[in-house]
């Protein structure tokens, strides 16, 4: 299993970005899709979740500027970021439960400077 991650890069403060996550390879069903970020100095947080059974969680930083949206039939995930921040200057990762097993993706740079 594969996980690819897009739509990264340079935003201004209160500017918006769309991260799109896609898994690809053989398997059967996906359980549970989330978003971490890892800023310079800083441990990965995990910021946005979502399960197949419609569970979604937030952490309090991104908690009501970003949106988790998973695709199931097209084995992908979005993250909706609006409203940003310097902080929130980190590379994204995409991460999903594939067949009971978790997967990472690579990353994509998000920055938020002027």
């Amino acid at each position: 299993v594969r996980l690819v991650e897009s739509g990264g890069g340079l935003v201004q403060p209160g500017g918006s970005l769309r991260l799109s996550c896609a898994a690809s390879g053989s398997f059967c069903s996906i359980q549970a899709m989330s978003w971490y970020r890892e800023a310079p100095g800083k441990q990965r947080e995990e910021i946005a979740a979502t399960t197949t059974d419609g569970n979604i969680k937030y952490s309090d930083s991104v908690k009501g500027r970003f949106t988790i949206s998973g695709d199931v039939a097209k084995n992908t995930v979005h993250l909706q970021m609006n409203n940003l921040k310097p902080e929130d200057t980190a590379r994204y990762f995409c991460s999903m439960v594939v067949d009971v097993v978790g997967y990472w993706g690579r990353g994509a740079e998000v920055t938020v400077s002027a």
